[in-house]
């Protein structure tokens, strides 16, 4: 499928809310479990996409279609959640999500994307030369992959009580 921003949006509107139902109200064994030492929990994977909104996807995209000459992108910390996320329950944080989320997406909507503005290209500190549809795509493949994530974190929680299951479940492997 080619990156289309009314189909992006389509994907990262319910994201909030694909999140709360799996999480919002559910006991403290799921949200602070991982899949083990040095791994995320929901929680910090919630507080990691909180810090995305506020630092990451909306703050490249405008470096992209302003007119500095530099257009490097300031380094992400992929860690920064577990500072941040301090003292905040889930719901807090869920909210938090859900009104940063919303906010960002009246921004991409508000810039009337052309083909032109999706072929600028911005500069990683990584990867080098990006192009703004590819920043926007991988946006919504970001969000699809925690959804997936913790998914996978919660499931494992029971890896050991399904038994013979296990063989089935690719989820668990």
């Amino acid at each position: 499928m080619m990156y289309d921003t009314a189909k992006a949006i389509e994907v990262l509107e319910r994201t909030p809310a694909v999140i709360a139902g799996m999480l919002d109200g559910i006991s403290g064994e799921w949200i602070s479990s991982g899949e083990g030492p040095g791994t995320w929990s929901p929680y910090d994977v919630v507080g990691h996409l909180i810090h995305g909104e506020t630092t990451d996807w909306v703050t490249r995209m405008e470096i992209i279609l302003s007119d500095k000459e530099d257009k490097t992108f300031p380094r992400f910390d992929r860690f920064a959640q577990f500072e941040e996320s301090k003292g905040k329950t889930m719901h807090m944080l869920l909210e938090e999500f859900k009104a940063v989320r919303a906010k960002n997406i009246s921004i991409l909507r508000s810039k009337n994307l052309t083909e032109k503005d999706l072929a600028k290209t911005g500069t990683h500190p990584s990867f080098g030369t990006v192009t703004l549809r590819q920043l926007l795509a991988t946006w919504v493949a970001h969000d699809l992959n925690h959804i997936a994530q913790i998914a996978r974190v919660m499931a494992k929680q029971y890896r050991e009580e399904t038994g013979p299951w296990v063989e089935y479940l690719r989820i668990l492997k």
